[in-house]
């Protein structure tokens, strides 16, 4: 799995990671925003690594926790759905909106090993400062280069580049990211 290989959902050693994670994800879930330390806590014990001075909104759904990496200061908003058979890497000062889905698990297209519950997963890459609008889906195997922004509801099938605005299903560049683009002081 861990390599991108085929391997069966419902293995001894996954269920058991599959088991935990639920167990931690319904913790940081049932965790109050008035105890934010007790939230960090949480996400800290179910993600493989977080960055400093990040913000989760729950509610959250993950596979196995341990494939997220999430960059300092990113802030991922209520309803994610960060399926993580695959690493997921987020980077710096991400804005990911709600109702987002990472998703890396891939299935044979071929019926008789998707029958037989062979499954793969593909890695996906947010990169620095990319902003994902609510109800965006990011697809197996994709990368996003940094600074671009990714319209509400697209769907991301395809590896966007830095400095894009891209939106639409399958989500498409509309135009480059200049400094034009930049908040007025």
């Amino acid at each position: 799995m861990l390599a991108g290989e085929l391997y069966l959902a419902d293995d001894p050693e996954l269920s058991a990671d599959a088991l935990r994670a639920d167990v931690l994800t319904e913790r940081f879930n049932a965790t109050s925003a008035a105890d934010p330390e007790a939230r960090r806590a949480a996400l800290a014990e179910l993600v493989g690594e977080l960055g400093e001075g990040v913000e989760v909104r729950p509610p959250l759904r993950v596979d196995f926790g341990y494939q997220i990496s999430i960059g300092a200061r990113t802030f991922i908003n209520v309803g994610a759905v960060l399926l993580d058979v695959g690493r997921i890497s987020i980077g710096a000062d991400a804005q990911i909106g709600p109702n987002v889905q990472l998703l890396t698990p891939t299935h044979p297209v071929d019926p008789e090993p998707r029958r037989a519950k062979w499954e793969a997963a593909r890695p996906i890459t947010i990169g620095d400062n990319v902003w994902l609008g609510g109800g965006v889906i990011v697809c197996p195997g994709v990368t996003i280069g940094e600074n671009t922004v990714v319209g509400a509801g697209s769907v991301v099938t395809k590896d966007l580049p830095a400095n894009v605005v891209a939106v639409g299903n399958p989500a498409r560049v509309i135009r480059r990211i200049g400094p034009e683009d930049g908040v007025a002081g």
